[in-house]
């Protein structure tokens, strides 16, 4: 039984802490919780029954830990994460991994010295209609791709941000295309490979915050085909979707729902065997599993751990949907079209004030 600490008890938690607290992940436990405000960690820690703690090495240095999972502020991750690794245990970090690439870097060479593996959250991978959608990729059944694209229309009100006085802000936070589109974007270049060059640009229109609330931007892969990024948290009166859509000269494929969690369309020129079924068998995460996403993500963190399998995620995985959303606000600030690889001259992500 692996056994899980949690290092940060914010919003996220919540569905953490059920997860590995209710014994809904096979051989995962949670162990301990941590947080800098004590009150937040006392609320998980006795729901739970587990230790809490107001500091992280006291709990590393008094707790049987096997993972520690970082859930703070984005603009903090580098800092606990390279503060974890010497403690010589795995460690799972939400996203993204962080906010600078070189915070990224340093994350990355604190776990490869110290032996321990580094998993970036990116449970959006493992929705059944995105493995569907990634199966056909792979078998090459869309044939020259042309376009894809990813929406995220969300709703976050103000209220939303003065809960926290980090939420929006430069240093510790970033605005919608790194806090609630980062999985998008990342599922984006996953499925359409490299990219070569952004163009994007920004405003902040419902909100009071430094960061963005509503972004555009245009991709070009490498491959030739291009992209589109519609990113806002400033969809009123509530949430409307999260989707994926990719087409090819022999196929399409969309992937809606709030968080690319339904497929709607699944239609290629050559029908195989099974295709009739995917809409009914495959369409939807399975409605009776709390947090589906994030339970498939947990299992596999448990399966590579147990196993030594290659993670699907790892630092520099999680490294590579950063540095595209890196430049995609260095094109923001420049108001020019920035190609991949670059080194930011202008992005304010993960930036200090004055």
């Amino acid at each position: 039984m692996l056994r899980f600490a949690l290092v940060g008890c914010g919003r996220i938690a919540k569905r953490h802490s059920e997860l590995l607290g209710e014994g809904q992940i096979g051989g995962a436990t949670l162990a301990a919780v941590c947080d800098v405000v004590p009150g937040r960690a006392r609320v998980i820690g006795e729901r739970f029954g587990v230790p809490w703690f107001g500091d992280l090495h006291e709990m590393m240095r008094t707790s049987d830990v096997d993972v520690a999972v970082v859930l703070t502020e984005s603009g903090r991750h580098a800092e606990h994460v390279i503060a974890l690794a010497p403690y010589g245990r795995h460690i799972v970090v939400e996203k993204p991994m962080a906010l600078t690439l070189g915070d990224a870097d340093r994350m990355i060479e604190a776990c490869d010295v110290a032996g321990v593996k580094l998993f970036v959250v990116k449970q959006n991978r493992f929705n059944v209609p995105i493995v569907k959608a990634r199966e056909a990729l792979e078998a090459g059944r869309f044939g020259k791709i042309v376009i894809g694209t990813v929406r995220v229309r969300w709703c976050r009100p103000q209220s939303y941000y003065s809960q926290d006085p980090w939420r929006g802000t430069w240093e510790l936070d970033g605005g919608v295309l790194t806090n609630q589109a980062s999985h998008h974007v990342d599922m984006l270049e996953w499925m359409m490979g490299d990219v070569e060059s952004v163009y994007a640009m920004s405003r902040t229109a419902l909100v009071d915050i430094e960061a963005e609330d509503t972004a555009v931007v245009v991709l070009r892969f490498a491959s030739g085909a291009l992209g589109v990024i519609e990113a806002t948290t400033a969809t009123r009166p509530k949430d409307l979707e999260g989707s994926l859509s990719i087409l090819g000269e022999k196929g399409t494929v969309v992937v809606g729902g709030f968080a690319m969690n339904r497929m709607e369309t699944w239609e290629f020129v050559e029908e195989l065997l099974g295709d009739a079924e995917v809409m009914s068998r495959y369409s939807v995460n399975p409605p009776s599993v709390y947090g589906f996403g994030h339970q498939a993500y947990y299992d596999h963190v448990v399966d590579c751990i147990r196993n030594d399998r290659r993670h699907l995620v790892d630092g520099l995985e999680g490294r590579k949907s950063l540095e595209l959303i890196s430049a995609i606000y260095e094109s923001i600030e420049s108001r020019r079209e920035v190609a991949l690889r670059f080194r930011p001259k202008r992005c304010r992500l993960g930036m200090r004030r004055g």
